[in-house]
């Protein structure tokens, strides 16, 4: 089979905004999420530097059993999952009479595992660590606590990719329903925005120290980048068949054309240019586009030395003789890391429906690799139908979506 897959539903969680409407604002108004956090230098960060992400109140809408299985980034998901629900015109009566699918991204729970073995080593006493402690602690947890609470009855998988987890997602999740072993499937990703979660990223010395600045220091492609700002919250997109989308009347929002992949197969941190290359050149020729179809490309790029340089390169040879428009919302968001493939998704599809290219913010300056590219420095009111979107993630795995508008 080779059917089509259809975006039907869209809902995110971000320090951009809690719902859709308010993220598409702060893309078009070039709003940045990025804060100084006191408490990190507090507790020995080198960079205070985060995104603002507020944890949803969700006593309304689960009960005290639910939430206590639930760490930070399972209730963004759940924030992220109902708006996608509602979006897509899917109740709860619609989740229990078909096989619907579940497939996030997630790569971390460092927060619950933290708290569980800081009880355990203080108390000498396992049972003090509470029933939700095992389900908060394992990497699966948000799909766990999602197919629990939306009773989901089809795949079930956690997609562990680094930064490309939630791109991985979405394009495994186009995968399984175009060769017809599913009908529609819940795809995400979600990051904690916790400091213990990304500490040893810190101690890497992999964040930007602009921190007489913090909504300047996020700065992608630009010349005088510093490193990433760490970022968090939760994506969902509601990918089904095309059939399936016209049977039951759905809002169809966009088809995803192609996914491509790739792993570098070299260093564990430091990304080349070939790997990237080959999971574009896989994603053009799985679509069947021309390059010159391809308008828009929503980069990786983090704000990192090395990896903005590898992705301009790799963009550069792939597209030469044509320079598509390219930004990174990062400049925005910081790096959402597992979250990031779904939710630039959601940012490219929020711009593309609404006739805009939100600016890459901060870039003020190009280097030699970045001089190459087609980089968006203020908006563009201009509409687009078709765009590329990047997530790289460290251990060298490499991911592609094409996504192309349906009116």
């Amino acid at each position: 089979m080779d059917r089509r897959v259809v975006i039907t539903g869209m809902g995110i969680w971000s320090c951009l905004g809690q719902n859709l409407d308010e993220v598409r604002d702060s893309l078009y108004n070039a709003k940045s999420g990025i804060i100084f956090d006191p408490a990190r230098k507090d507790i020995g960060f080198r960079s205070a530097l985060c995104a603002n992400v507020p944890q949803p109140d969700l006593k309304k809408q689960l009960s005290r059993n639910q939430r206590a299985f639930m760490p930070e980034e399972a209730k963004y998901a759940y924030a992220a999952t109902v708006e996608a629900l509602n979006n897509a015109k899917i109740d709860q009566d619609y989740l229990d009479a078909h096989e619907v699918g579940l497939l996030y991204g997630n790569d971390s729970t460092g927060e619950a595992t933290m708290n569980a073995t800081a009880t355990i080593r203080e108390k000498k006493d396992t049972s003090l660590c509470g029933s939700g402690a095992i389900f908060q602690s394992m990497n699966s947890t948000v799909t766990m606590n999602l197919g629990c609470i939306f009773r989901l009855k089809g795949i079930n998988l956690t997609i562990s990719g680094a930064c490309a987890s939630s791109s991985h997602a979405i394009g495994l999740g186009a995968l399984l329903i175009r060769n017809g072993l599913q009908d529609m499937i819940v795809c995400g990703g979600a990051q904690e925005a916790n400091p213990w979660a990304i500490g040893a990223f810190d101690g890497i010395s992999a964040f930007s120290t602009r921190e007489d600045d913090p909504t300047r220091a996020s700065r992608p492609f630009d010349r005088d980048r510093d490193g990433l700002v760490p970022g968090g919250g939760a994506a969902t997109v509601i990918i089904e068949s095309y059939e399936s989308a016209v049977r039951r009347g759905a809002p169809i929002l966009a088809e995803i054309v192609s996914w491509g992949f790739s792993s570098n197969g070299d260093h564990i941190s430091s990304p080349n240019v070939e790997g990237p290359t080959r999971s574009l050149e896989m994603a053009m020729r799985l679509s069947g586009l021309d390059k010159k179809e391809i308008q828009y490309i929503n980069a990786h790029a983090t704000s990192t030395h090395i990896g903005d340089a590898q992705e301009a390169k790799a963009i550069a040879n792939v597209f030469e003789g044509y320079k598509p428009f390219v930004t990174s919302t990062k400049g925005q968001t910081g790096h959402e890391m597992w979250m990031a493939g779904a939710s630039e998704v959601i940012y490219s599809m929020l711009m593309m429906k609404n006739g805009f290219i939100a600016q890459n913010l901060n870039f003020e300056n190009a280097d030699e690799d970045s001089a190459r590219l087609n980089i968006v420095a203020s908006r563009l009111e201009t509409g687009f139908d078709t765009f590329l979107s990047n997530s790289f993630g460290f251990g060298g795995t490499n991911s592609t979506l094409i996504i192309r508008n349906i009116k």
